[in-house]
């Protein structure tokens, strides 16, 4: 957050914050270059539109609006589900729910996961983009923009929830507990070139994940998670509040499964009719699961996750 070279709150983070991934091609001397990008998914598009990115991992809305505009991607694995949206709102607001909104100048960063969450709330109760002032602001921004109340409300993820305990706003909506098409999904992305040039190095990068997936996944390494994850700006106690409720495990799976490609099919037709994109694509064309499989049985975690159905229910 706030520009800072650090992120949280997936698996695949994990990876940078305790220097996997860097150690496992040390010994070829390959170098791992981190990028991180205040402008989010569509700043993460444009670099891999110049080939300045190999692989990566964004929410689901940036992820169809690169394959949408003719991105040569494919999808590897998924990186994190059900990830939660917040609309905070200035502390001493009138504002108490979404119907509250119609009017209001309300910020969130255009082009990511959160605009795509904040057009399914919206219609969800009986609004659209066109009944709101609508702000793109990254996070940093729209931080200070409630503070000052230059907005009326944020959608906005977990850092979030530090403005609240501050006393500087107050949660007034969450995705928790309401419909399980509002949350938002990340996926891990690569460039086709860079899969078709270097199949042996995508299959190290996608094994060090799944190892990553699994640690992740531990509940005895889930402090420690959240104590990495907190080098990001947003504190300790946020990402474990956020985290209440969930089953991490489930959602640090890096499984393709129905459950992962039919919420990527519903954001390509939701983007579709919210305006987000002007053509659509077969997303199970799309994906690539080969790295994936050869890591899961290399590393003997064919049966660690449990594969979920559609609705998001274990199978079998």
């Amino acid at each position: 957050m706030g520009n800072r070279p650090v992120t949280g709150g997936s698996y695949f983070s994990l990876l940078h914050l305790q220097g996997s991934l860097a150690e496992e091609f040390k010994k070829d001397g390959i170098e791992v270059k981190w990028s991180f990008f205040r402008g989010a998914g569509p700043a993460v598009n444009e670099a891999v539109a110049n080939n300045l990115l190999d692989i990566w991992t964004h929410g689901h809305l940036p992820s169809v609006v690169g394959r949408a505009s003719g991105l040569k991607t494919r999808l590897l694995a998924s990186a994190s589900r059900r990830g939660h949206a917040y609309l905070v709102v200035p502390a001493d607001s009138q504002i108490n729910g979404v119907r509250d909104l119609r009017g209001k100048k309300v910020a969130y960063q255009k082009g990511t996961a959160t605009q795509l969450s904040a057009n399914r709330v919206l219609e969800g109760h009986g609004l659209t983009e066109k009944d709101i002032r609508s702000i793109s602001m990254d996070t940093a921004t729209a931080t200070a923009a409630l503070a000052t109340k230059d907005v009326d409300a944020v959608f906005g993820g977990t850092s979030f929830l530090s403005l609240r305990d501050q006393g500087i706003a107050k949660i007034v909506y969450s995705t928790k507990g309401d419909s399980p098409t509002y949350p938002s999904n990340s996926g891990v992305v690569a460039r086709e070139d860079f899969i078709n040039e270097h199949p042996d190095i995508v299959q190290r990068i996608i094994t060090t994940a799944v190892k990553s997936a699994a640690w992740a996944s531990d509940e005895k390494n889930r402090t420690q998670a959240f104590q990495l994850w907190s080098k990001s700006g947003t504190p300790f106690s946020n990402f474990k509040e956020a985290q209440q409720g969930e089953d991490m495990k489930q959602n640090a799976s890096p499984l393709l499964d129905e459950y992962i490609i039919a919420r990527y099919r519903s954001a390509v037709a939701d983007s579709k009719k919210f305006g987000l994109i002007r053509s659509t694509f077969d997303v199970e064309s799309w994906t690539d699961r080969r790295f994936l499989n050869r890591a899961l049985k290399d590393l003997g975690h064919e049966r660690f996750w449990v594969e979920w159905d559609a609705n998001g229910k274990p199978k079998g």
